[in-house]
């Protein structure tokens, strides 16, 4: 499938569809020591400054800074005294007044959506009746992935758990369940998203698929994408160009986060141009595209806080259709996590760079898409 079209199928089907992402080699929650973004006081541009639990803890005793634990101790403390709707309230309360947790919000959320499937004896309708679309739909990601790891027919139960609606945060869910139930074999992963009828669903699958292949955002150590150093050696961006055609594309754009991660992005801030240099391997093979759209993503969801910065970043690509595609990313995901009207507005008006700034405003027509 051509990135053009792509970008447009997911434009349109996928809406406010949100990717974060999960630990992928470590099943159990995992406790991370994560900072907030880049900008403190004291610290190196992309640096994150230690964090220290509680301390300096504000007058309602949540901790001046937050880490991915803390975060997630807090509010799965909450659901188990209240119920998911109100630690999903609290989580888009956090998130929205220190951007930097969104580094780590939709894993938790993920989190939050497996222990609700184990409180409410696998009922999915009780599970997703609580508004669910904070973190860009993580609660329900983590939902459908836990009832496909507890299904004994999950080749079966995959067309069943999002219909009729059939949701493009629903179905991606659905994509990160398969890579459960599949033990990271991607391939038998995509047989199963390969069971969905239409190619826009198959499409969705896939989005979730390669997020959970290619995770985490947060900074989990213990967590790190499973893939074979010997394979990446020959081809930086194993597995993507030998993934069939309508996979390929959300293999590429989600290969950035594993390449982030696995180059310490929160110290090494010049690690988000590199990762665009890098993404020119898969040129060949028809990927750069969205590889650079990828990269403009994380590179968003990483400096939330930093936007005209994070353009600059962009900026630094040798040719304009890079910086293009990396400034289309950065639109995607801001939209993403500002759901109304005018963030993509606000976006481009905080851009310094004319050229950026006039990539963002074109990009208005893929502002809904892959986050």
């Amino acid at each position: 499938m051509q990135p053009r079209v792509f970008a447009i199928l997911t434009a349109v089907l996928l809406g406010v569809l949100g990717l974060g992402s999960v630990a992928v080699t470590d099943w159990s929650p995992a406790a991370a020591t994560a900072a907030p973004a880049a900008g403190t006081t004291g610290t190196a541009p992309g640096a994150q400054p230690a964090a220290t639990g509680t301390a300096n803890a504000t007058p309602t005793g949540d901790p001046a800074v937050w880490t991915r634990s803390t975060l997630r101790n807090k509010l799965m403390a909450e659901m188990d005294a209240t119920d998911p709707g109100v630690a999903l309230a609290d989580l888009d309360k956090i998130t929205k007044e220190k951007p930097y947790t969104v580094r780590f919000c939709h894993p938790i959320a993920h989190e939050l959506g497996h222990a609700a499937v184990k409180r409410f004896n696998e009922d999915f309708q009780k599970v997703i009746s609580f508004p669910h679309e904070t973190c860009a739909a993580g609660y329900l990601h983590g939902a459908v992935e836990e009832m496909l790891n507890a299904s004994t027919q999950p080749e079966v139960d995959l067309l069943k758990l999002c219909a009729p609606k059939n949701t493009g945060p629903c179905i991606h869910g659905v994509g990160h369940g398969t890579m459960f139930v599949a033990k990271q074999d991607v391939a038998k992963a995509r047989d199963l998203c390969d069971k969905f009828t239409t190619e826009q669903n198959r499409i969705r699958c896939s989005e979730g698929l390669f997020m959970q292949l290619f995770g985490p955002d947060e900074e989990d150590e213990q967590a790190k994408a499973n893939l074979p150093a010997d394979k990446l050696a020959q081809d930086p961006l194993y597995p993507c160009k030998d993934q069939p055609a309508l996979f390929q594309s959300a293999c590429f754009f989600y290969a950035p986060t594993f390449y982030l991660s696995s180059h310490d992005y929160p110290n090494h801030p010049e690690v988000y141009a590199d990762a665009l240099k890098w993404c020119l391997n898969a040129k060949e093979s028809g990927g750069a595209v969205d590889c650079s759209r990828g990269v403009g993503s994380r590179t968003m969801k990483y400096n939330l806080d930093r936007e005209d910065w994070a353009a600059q970043q962009c900026a630094t690509a040798a040719d304009g259709w890079q910086r293009k595609a990396c400034t289309e990313g950065l639109v995607s995901y801001y939209t993403v996590n500002y759901t109304d009207g005018g963030a993509a507005g606000r976006l481009c008006a905080k851009i310094t760079n004319k050229e950026m700034q006039g990539y963002c405003r074109s990009a208005s027509g893929l502002s809904g898409s892959l986050d």
